[in-house]
C-alpha cells in the first residue's frame, strides 16, 4: 500500500514539474529576440494578448509563436511514438526511427528538393513526399518482416536496418548529385523549426493529437506485450493487431512530425527512457507524460539553438537535440549498463 501511495505521489509530482517546465520553456522560447535581446515574461504575455508594442506583437505572435507551437506538437509526437516503439520492441533503446522511417522521410525530401513533380504544388512537394515515403517505408519493412501470418519483432528490426541502409544510400547519392540544391537537402536532414506556419500546424496538430490519443488507449495492451507475446495472448491481447495498429499510429505521427520540420533525433529515444527510469515501466503513465516532457525538451533545445552560436545564426534544432540528448543517453547507459546487456 505504501508503495502504491509513493508511486501516486511520484507521478503527481512528475506531472506538476513537467507542466511547470513546459510553461517556462514556452515563455522562454517566445522571449527570444536576438543574440543580445530578449523580452521579459511580462512583455511576452502582453504581446500574446495583443497589448504589447508593435514590434513585440510581431516578433512574439508572428515569428516566435508558430515556431514554438509546431515544436510542441513535434516534441509531443516524437516522444510518445518513441515510448510506444520501446514497448512494442521490449527494448529501451528503440526510437521512433527504428524501422528506417527517418531515412524514408529523408529520401522523400531529397526527391522533392531535386525534382519537379507536376501534380504536387512546389511548396508542398517536400512535406508531401516526405510523409508518403516515410509511411511507405513502414509498409515495406512490415511486409518484409511478415512470415507465416505473423511478424516477429526481431524480423522487424532486421528489416528496418536493411531498408534504412538502402534508403540512406539513395539519399547519399541524391545529395552527391544535388549541385546547388545540396544545402536544402542537408539543412532539411538536420531539422528546422524556423519555417513553421499556421497552415502547417493546422495539419500537424490534429494528426498528432488524434494518433497520440489512440496510442494511449493501447497502453494496457502494450504493458502486457512487454511481458512477451505468449503472456500477452494469455491475457487476451491480440498481439498481431495491436502491434500493427501501434506501428501505423507511430508512423503517422513521425511522418506528420518530420514532413515539415525535418529529422529531429533523440527526443523519442531519451525522453521515454528517462521517464521509465524515474517512474517505472507502466505505459499508462509513461505515454501521457512523454507528451509533456517531449514538448518541454524540444522547446529547451529550440532556445539553445538560438543562443549557442549566435555568430552563425540559429542552429538546426536536430544538432542541438543530438548534442543534448546523446550525452544524457550515454550517461544513462553507463549507469544502467547491466540492464542493456553490458558486462
Amino acid at each position: 500500500m505504501i508503495g502504491k501511495e509513493h508511486r501516486k505521489h511520484a507521478i503527481a509530482a512528475a506531472i506538476l514539474l513537467l507542466v511547470v517546465l513546459a510553461v517556462l520553456c514556452f515563455f522562454l522560447d517566445l522571449s527570444w529576440v536576438s543574440a543580445s535581446t530578449t523580452y521579459s515574461f511580462g512583455e511576452v504575455w502582453d504581446a500574446l494578448l495583443g497589448n504589447g508594442t508593435w514590434s513585440s506583437n510581431i516578433i512574439v505572435r508572428e515569428t516566435n509563436l508558430p515556431r514554438a507551437v509546431v515544436g510542441i506538437f513535434v516534441g509531443m509526437g516524437l516522444a510518445i511514438s518513441g515510448a510506444a516503439m520501446q514497448a512494442v520492441f521490449r527494448n529501451p533503446l528503440a526510437s521512433p526511427y527504428i524501422l528506417g522511417l527517418s531515412s524514408g522521410a529523408s529520401l522523400g525530401a531529397a526527391i522533392g528538393t531535386l525534382f519537379v513533380i507536376s501534380f504536387i504544388p512546389s511548396v508542398l512537394a517536400i512535406p508531401v513526399l516526405a510523409f508518403v515515403t516515410c509511411f511507405g517505408t513502414m509498409i515495406l519493412v512490415y511486409s518484409m518482416a511478415r512470415s507465416g501470418g505473423g511478424v516477429r519483432t526481431e524480423s522487424l528490426i532486421l528489416a528496418g536496418i536493411a531498408v534504412s541502409s538502402l534508403l540512406s544510400a539513395l539519399v547519399s547519392f541524391l545529395t552527391f548529385i544535388a549541385g546547388d540544391k545540396l544545402e536544402g537537402i542537408v539543412f532539411w536532414s538536420m531539422g528546422n523549426l524556423g519555417n513553421a506556419t499556421w497552415e502547417q500546424i493546422c495539419f500537424i496538430a490534429p494528426v498528432i493529437l488524434a494518433c497520440s490519443f489512440l496510442l494511449i488507449t493501447q497502453a494496457k495492451s502494450l504493458n502486457a506485450m512487454m511481458l512477451g507475446d505468449a503472456h500477452a495472448m494469455d491475457l487476451g491481447v491480440d498481439v498481431r493487431k495491436t502491434r500493427l495498429l501501434v506501428l501505423i499510429l507511430s508512423t503517422v505521427i513521425v511522418a506528420a512530425a518530420v514532413s515539415f520540420v525535418g529529422v529531429i533525433g533523440f527526443i523519442g529515444l531519451v525522453i521515454p527512457h528517462i521517464l521509465r527510469i524515474l517512474l517505472g515501466p507502466d505505459n499508462r503513465t509513461i505515454m501521457p507524460l512523454s507528451i509533456i516532457a517531449g514538448a518541454s525538451f524540444i522547446l529547451i533545445c529550440d532556445y539553445l539553438a538560438r543562443i549557442v552560436a549566435p555568430q552563425f545564426g540559429v542552429l538546426p534544432i536536430g544538432v542541438i537535440t543530438a548534442l543534448v540528448g546523446a550525452p544524457i543517453f550515454i550517461y544513462l547507459l553507463i549507469r544502467r549498463r547491466k540492464e542493456v546487456g553490458w558486462t
